[in-house]
């Protein structure tokens, strides 16, 4: 018996190693602060922020979207070919007479590419030009931490982790040959790297999407009729997680389907 006890205790103490280890990587996985870097801002549109609508990362109507107009359009150093949309930043302005007094964080995510502008030297209008980080702000944002008659200001910036609401939100547009999903309202580092698709019916298994242009992905074949599960990769922290039954069988071409799941 008490060779018996102690086997079973030794299992015991096995498994909630195992446990607490799983825990870890789990732990390690989730994306944190970074530290505070200098870049500049500037801001594009008016107080109503209509001209930040859509975007190069597709969100479309940021309202309906969930992001509202605490937006940025960030340089192609930090837009990343698109794998930079859905980041968050906390940015707050400082050393300059434009300033608010207190210098105010604030908290935006990016929705948009800030393009180079080639025609101008990159100290003197050609703020988005390469090698540049730089944050062309939705107005409404920037007059929550600086004059907006400064027109450009002098920051500090850092990547947060992105607060959410609720699940992942897949929006489908394609046709019953060809499916375009939009991944929005991501949590943790905000964005995605990778995506797969696998529908209830048939054994194909998991197929990989390719990435089409800012928070799009793509993938032929048939999945109409079939409910749709979607398995995601942080681009930033390589965390994977498993949306299961993301869309019901019924889901249709034009609709939002939002998820229990998101990442942490």
């Amino acid at each position: 018996m008490a060779m018996a006890s102690a086997a079973c205790t030794s299992t015991a103490i096995l498994v909630l190693l195992a446990s607490l280890a799983a825990m870890a990587t789990t732990a390690d996985a989730r994306f944190r602060a970074m530290q505070w870097t200098p870049a500049h801002a500037t801001f594009y549109g008016d107080e109503t922020a209509a001209e930040t609508m859509g975007g190069a990362c597709g969100y479309g109507d940021l309202h309906t979207a969930g992001y509202g107009t605490d937006t940025a359009a960030l340089s192609t150093t930090l837009f990343l070919d698109g794998y930079g949309c859905g980041t968050c930043y906390q940015i707050r302005c400082v050393g300059a007479p434009d300033c608010y007094r207190g210098s105010p964080v604030i908290t935006v995510t990016a929705t948009n590419l800030c393009p180079p502008n080639w025609a101008q030297d990159s100290n003197n209008g050609g703020w988005c030009n390469p090698p540049r980080t730089h944050f062309d702000l939705a107005k409404p944002a920037f007059m929550k931490m600086a004059f907006w008659r400064a027109g450009i200001v002098p920051v500090m910036y850092r990547r947060v982790p992105c607060m959410r609401q609720g699940g992942i939100r897949f929006t489908f547009q394609g046709n019953p040959h060809w499916m375009l999903v939009y991944v929005m309202n991501v949590a943790g580092a905000g964005d995605i790297g990778e995506m797969w698709v696998k529908g209830s019916v048939g054994s194909q298994g998991w197929v990989r999407m390719s990435h089409n242009w800012g928070v799009s992905y793509q993938t032929g074949g048939q999945l109409a009729g079939q409910a749709l599960s979607f398995k995601l990769t942080s681009y930033t922290t390589g965390q994977t997680i498993l949306v299961a039954d993301a869309a019901p069988s019924t889901w249709s071409i034009g609709l939002t389907y939002q998820a229990g799941t998101n990442f942490r």
